[in-house]
């Protein structure tokens, strides 16, 4: 991994590219991260980078943080901030606790891998959760959005595991790979790309460039 940093999806619009096409874009708020804590292969036993992302005020960080994390922000030197997340960078060495990672790192025309936490649904059933079919909607079936056929009676009499059945949908960790950057907005932290992306408005999202050509 090249690159990447911690941001927040702000919502969906539209634009115009060069080209007079009209896309989708998604807008997020990248950064700016603050380097936390700089990992050695010497000391921790490989390298990484730690970014912090919005920070805090001193009372929200007491209400919000326990006191091991304030104390990891204070031994840094730095403010404490919502989120903390590490990444392991190809040039993990070049960064300095206490640098301050912004937008920019990204250019126009980049492709990035963009990782989120997708919309809570609650309990849904079989049709809505896993896209199965419904059953006859006559009236004499009786058995329209069912779960269907379950096991066999005799033999094995028990059902498999994994089978796709009604429950929890949604609150999934979601990577969407190779989404192009439209445009990067360095005064305002903000990166535009295209298509969509996983999670609600607001929602915390690690961007990094694409894993794959």
């Amino acid at each position: 991994m090249k690159k990447a940093i911690i941001g927040k999806k702000l919502g969906m619009t539209q634009i115009f590219l060069p080209d007079g096409r009209l896309v989708p874009v998604t807008v997020i708020q990248a950064g700016p991260c603050t380097v936390v804590q700089k990992k050695t292969v010497e000391k921790d036993g490989y390298e990484s980078v730690q970014f912090s992302f919005e920070e805090l005020p001193e009372k929200r960080a007491e209400k919000l943080l326990t006191k091991p994390v304030q104390g990891h922000y204070k031994k840094a030197g730095v403010n404490p901030a919502r989120t903390l997340r590490e990444f392991r960078l190809d040039d993990s060495a070049s960064y300095e606790v206490g640098q301050v990672v912004k937008a920019d790192v990204f250019e126009e025309g980049e492709t990035v891998d963009i990782t989120g936490t997708t919309k809570g649904r609650g309990f849904q059933g079989a049709i809505y959760r896993w896209n199965q079919h419904t059953g006859p909607m006559a009236h004499g079936s009786k058995y329209h959005r069912g779960v269907g056929s379950m096991s066999a009676n005799s033999d094995p009499s028990r059902v498999f595991k994994n089978k796709k059945m009604p429950g929890h949908y949604g609150v999934e960790r979601v990577t969407i790979q190779h989404l192009s950057i439209v445009k990067v907005d360095a005064e305002r932290s903000l990166l535009l790309v295209h298509g969509a992306v996983p999670g609600p408005d607001k929602g915390l999202l690690l961007i990094r460039n694409s894993c794959k050509a």
